[in-house]
Parts: C-alpha cells; structure tokens; sequence
C-alpha cells in the first residue's frame, strides 16, 4: 500500500472497439474476484455437512479475504516493474487453479488452503484490472470506465450470496468454485488476443518482510479467536503462543514498517486523527458486514428451514440496502459537501439492526427479519464509502494514495476477523444451546455434520430443539457484535469535519458505492479524480469559462475549433465537415469567428493555417485551463511536486482533443443532416 515516487505514463490508446472488448475481459476478472468474497456464504451449512469441520467454517471465508488483502499492494508494484498484461494473466491462472482444487476438495482444510490461492489471485485481479484502465484508456474516458468497476464490484457483492445459494441447490456446493473457470478462461484468451503489453517501468522496492510479518501476524492472531475455547482450549500452550506470537509480530511489523523505503503502512498515517479514526470505524464496519453475510445464511437455512437459493434471495435487503445507502450518501456529500453526519448515522443504524438481528429466532416473522437486516445493511453504506473520502480528504498529496489503500485494507482485514470471531463464538456456544435445549450431550462432530436437509429429516422434537439451539447461538454472536459497533458509533463522534476539496467531493458521487480495494499511488489517484470531473463537465461551460479567463471574446465553438485545427492541420472547409459528419455550414459561424480575430488564414478549398496569432491565443487557452484544474487541487500544490505540476500541464492539453460530445456541446444549435 506503500506510495513510492510515481510518473504517469501516456496510454497507448486503443480504438473504441477494441477497448469495449478488453473491458469486457477485464470487468469478468473483477466480477470473478468480488464475487467470490461473497458467494460462498450461502454455500458454507453444506459445505459443513459435506466436508464436516464446522470449527473451522469461518475459514472458508477468512482465507480468501485475507489473502486477497495482503497480496493487493504487491500485485500493483509487481505490475509497475514486469506489465500488467503478464502479471493479470498470471493471477487469472492462480485464481482458476485455487478454484478448481476448491471444488474438488475433500476435507476442511484442503478447502481452506485452496481458498487462500484463490485470494492470492484475486487480489491480482482486482488491482490488475484497474492499472490497465489507465494503460489503454485516454484521460477524458477513464473515469467513466473506472466507474464500471465500481458497479461491477458492487453488484458482486450483493449478488454473491444468491448466486451461491443456486449453484448449491440446483448444482452442488463445488459448482460455487468450478462457475469460475469458463469465466476465467474467456477472460484468459480475450486479454491474451486484445491487450497490448504496455511496461510503465515504475521503479519500486517491494516489502516483502513487511507483507510477510504481516501476513503472519494476522494469521496467528485469527487463528487465536477462531480457534479459542473450541479446538483449543483458552489455557493450551498453542493457542497462547499464538495470541502471543500475534502480538510480537505486530511489534516485529511496526520495525519493519519504520525502517522500510516503501512500507506496505506507513506508520505516520496514525499520526492523522482522521485517518486513524476512519481506519477504526472500517475495521468495524468490515467486522459486522462479513460476520453477518456468514452466519445470516446459516441461520435462514436451518432454523427457518429456506433453501440455499431463498437464502440469498432474503440477505438481498441487507445487501441491497448496503449499496443504495452508499450511493446515496456519496450523491449527498458530493451535493452539500458535508460527510460527518454520515458515519454518525450508519453506525447508530448498525447498533439498532445489530440489536434487532439479537433478538431473532424460531418464530421471528420473515418480514420483521427483512427489516433488522435492512436497518443493519443501510448503517454500513451510510458509513463504507465515506470513510474513504474522509481518509482523502485529511492527507497531504504525498500519502493520498497509500492512505486510501490503507482505508479499504483496513475494511478487509476486519472482515477476516469478524468472520472468525463470530464463527469461534458459534462454534462455542452451539454445543451448550444444544444440550440446554435437548438435555443430552451430542458428540461435537455430530453437530458439525448437521445439514438443513438432515435437520429437517430428524424427528419434530429433535428437529426443533437443534433449531432452537442454532437461533440461540446466532443472537449470541450478534450480541457479541453490539458493544464493539458501540466503539464505532463513539469514533465517529470524534471525526472532525473538513471541507472537502474538489477532487475528493466529486470522487464522493462516482458510482463505487462498494470501495474496492486498490492500489494506486498519489498522483494516480488525482489523476483519476481530477478526470472524473473532467468527464462530467458541460464543454461549452468549460470553453466560454476558457476564453474568459484567457481574457479573449471567443465563443465556445471557436475555440473547440482552434484546438482541433492545432490538432488535425491539413484541413480545408469540405474535410473538417466530412471528420465530424456535418454539413460545412454548421462550423461557419466558429471558423469566420477564428479568421475575424485573425486566428486563422481561410482561403476556400484550401487548408487552414494557423496564424501565430492564433498559436498565441492556443497557450492562452491552455495555460487557462492548467490555471482551473489547478484550483480544483485545494491544499496539494502542484509546484510542490514536479510530478504533480506534469500531469496538470498534461492533462490540460489533452482534456481539450476531442471525444464524442463535444461537438455537440460546442455547438449546441447543432443539427445533423
């Protein structure tokens, strides 16, 4: 997540054709890569069943958002020295190895092992396909682009569980897995057949101590709560050595970090009260959300005895809920600017879906579950997305784009603990709610193997005090969830409210209402929100703005003219039309306007030329349009960071070619023949 030192390369830019088909490869590895942190949820109570090893069930999905987590700052620097295309098509093989050996998996822990190959791939997936956007894509189209991911990440997400719950049903489980390869293998070929190798050549010093201490770190520490009181009991020698080797490595990582050229944390972010709040907050909001798309799916198939696929079908509250907040509240802060209330409300939301999900059993009503649920998937989109933008919003240019990695990073990582925290409390707790409910003592790999379809074959006694028991260890891990959402909801109280710059309130509307985790560096992240202004912007606002500021009295066509005759020279009247598709006469009244100031020389028939007038008055314009992207970096000064200064004197001048609108929007009277 480190920010080394980073120049922006030109893309190679390809014909639209082209790029729509890359897109295609590229939104299928996202979609593979989201889809699977969240479709195994539906799957998990017979994949139990199946493979016994309940103890172990929140592994499944730890695993996967572990690794994935970890690997994602590597896989971006990887890409900077060896090129994107070599190292996506490398994590699209990793990613289809882990998922077919995840499906013919025969035990617990060979799923888990092969779920966490499967996360080491996914993490080149996603950042891979976000890096080779800005290879391929021209500066004006590539925030609209970016936004496909978004979308796509957001619809994985929600969609997940469901598509899991289908597979299972009508399928099997292992179909969860194997649903991966066609994909994969399409995107395989057409990133192998379209994609040009392109080589930024970004010079970076990896840390591998600090991922791999990292890694270590949080995988005793997760296996500390996971497996506590359970496998282990609290006093083992083992599990003490992890608690305790988890807490050294910690230490261990904070030397590393401190003494490393480019750190996958820098441990000055802390430093800032709005990021350290923020990264809090996340880890909570990822804690909740992933513990609850767990154990939700388990509890509607064996107490309220639904099937897989109806499963997914009732968690589309809480997930849809989760997005349709997000967007809302990005909408809201990109309108009025302010994002404190935000994290207020979503987690006072969280606590009182939390509280009503405590309460759930046998006899709840689905429609008084659907509405916990909803209250509770709100809470999180009221606060997810906002918490990026706040981290923005706080930090100097220099750790812009490692504080917003550090941001999600600290979402997934509390995801990998809450679903293992939550499944050490079931785990627990379901053998005692057994017994009080049935008042016998049932061997614990017996419960393990318990599936809704054997539950539902036991007699109606039996039957009914196993779900009893199942609905009592499910409030259990929701009550546990309650006083450390409580923290959260005291967090947000301390944020401080800012004014947004900018850059980051127009990022706060863009459509990635689910934030993906991503690894860019700080002028890359201006970069893309600089061009998501850019292509929400009207052209003919931005030319008659242009010539005010140039001082000149130039009208909006005129000047969408001057660039593209700077652009294309060569062309007479008969040849610009025939470019654009029009009739001659519609670019008169710009072209007179051009030879009236003296801007250009126009003789009939015969090519313009540009006067040095006229290249005078392209400067003007140019350096007008420098001078306004620059007031839209409030508080990063580009004459503070040569780089920073290059890409707004770039952008300045490509932002004015051309693309499909703006004819139109230079001349708005325009008519098509």
């Amino acid at each position: 997540m480190s920010d080394a030192p980073s120049t922006s390369v030109a893309p190679v830019v390809l014909p639209k054709r082209q790029i729509i088909i890359v897109m295609i490869a590229l939104v299928l590895g996202m979609f593979l890569a989201a889809l699977d942190s969240t479709i195994v949820s539906t799957a998990l109570p017979t994949i139990v069943g199946d493979l016994g090893g309940a103890s172990h069930l929140s592994w499944v999905v730890t695993a996967y958002l572990l690794a994935s987590t970890v690997s994602t700052p590597i896989w971006g620097k990887l890409g900077d020295l060896y090129g994107r295309k070599r190292l996506f098509q490398a994590a699209i093989l990793i990613f289809l190895a882990g998922s077919m050996l995840s499906g013919l998996a025969h035990s617990m822990i060979e799923l888990i092992v092969f779920r966490a190959l499967q996360g080491l791939g996914a993490g080149g997936l996603i950042v891979g396909a976000q890096a080779i956007i800005a290879d391929i894509v021209g500066p004006r189209d590539r925030g609209r682009y970016a936004g496909w991911f978004g979308a796509v990440f957001a619809s994985a997400t929600v969609l997940g569980p469901l598509v899991g719950g289908l597979l299972t049903q009508y399928a099997s489980w292992r179909w969860v897995f194997y649903i991966n390869v066609p994909i994969g293998i399409a995107a395989l070929i057409v990133t192998a057949i379209a994609l040009p190798t392109v080589r930024n050549q970004v010079s970076h010093v990896i840390d591998y101590l600090g991922a791999a201490v990292l890694t270590l770190s949080a995988t005793c520490l997760v296996l500390f709560t996971s497996l506590g009181g359970s496998t282990l009991s609290w006093t083992s020698s083992t599990l003490i050595a992890m608690g305790c080797g988890g807490v050294v490595l910690i230490l261990i990582f904070i030397v590393v970090e401190n003494r490393s050229t480019e750190p996958i944390l820098p441990m000055r972010l802390f430093k800032n009260k709005a990021f350290s709040v923020a990264s809090a907050i996340g880890f909570v909001v990822g804690f909740a959300m992933y513990g609850a798309m767990t154990f939700l799916p388990q509890f509607l198939q064996l107490v309220k005895g639904v099937t897989p696929t109806n499963s997914g079908v009732r968690l589309l509250p809480m997930m849809g809920g989760m997005v349709a907040a997000s967007i809302f509240s990005g909408q809201m802060i990109s309108r009025g600017g302010k994002y404190r209330r935000f994290p207020i409300i979503g987690t006072l939301l969280m606590l009182v879906g939390l509280g009503g999900l405590t309460t759930v059993g046998v006899s709840t009503s689905n429609l008084l579950l659907a509405l916990y649920m909803l209250i509770f998937g709100v809470g999180i989109g009221c606060v997810m997305q906002v918490l990026v933008t706040i981290v923005q919003n706080s930090v100097g240019y220099e750790d812009l784009g490692v504080a917003t990695a550090s941001s999600n990073f600290f979402r997934m990582i509390g995801g990998s603990f809450g679903v293992a925290v939550y499944g050490a409390i079931f785990s627990n707790v379901l053998p005692r709610d057994v017994e009080q409910q049935l008042h016998i003592t049932l061997p614990k790999t017996q419960i393990e193997t318990i599936t809704p379809a054997i539950l539902h074959r036991l007699p109606t006694h039996v039957q009914q005090g196993l779900m009893q028991a199942v609905a009592e260890a499910t409030q259990t891990i929701f009550k546990w969830g309650m006083p450390i959402t409580v923290v959260a909801f005291i967090l947000a109280l301390f944020l401080p409210e800012v004014k947004l710059r900018p850059s980051v309130q127009a990022g706060a509307s863009v459509g990635d209402s689910i934030p993906i985790p991503e690894t860019r560096s700080s002028l890359q992240e201006v970069e893309l929100a600089l061009e998501r202004m850019i292509a929400m912007e009207d052209r003919s606002v931005v030319y008659a703005n242009l010539s005010q500021r140039a001082a000149l009295d130039l009208g909006p066509q005129a000047c969408w003219l001057l660039f593209r005759l700077e652009e294309f020279p060569g062309l007479n009247e008969e040849t610009l039309a025939e470019r654009y598709k029009v009739r001659p006469d519609v670019l008169d009244a710009g072209l007179n306007e051009l030879a009236k100031e003296n801007l250009i020389v126009k003789v009939p028939s015969t090519p313009f030329t540009i006067t040095d007038k006229g290249v005078a008055t392209l400067a003007a314009l140019t350096e007008a349009r420098r001078q306004g992207l620059e007031t839209l970096l409030d508080g990063w000064n580009p004459s503070e960071h040569p780089e920073l200064e290059e890409l707004v004197r770039r952008l300045a001048s490509s932002v004015l070619a051309d693309d499909d609108r703006l004819l139109l929007a230079a001349t708005p009277e325009l008519k098509r023949p």
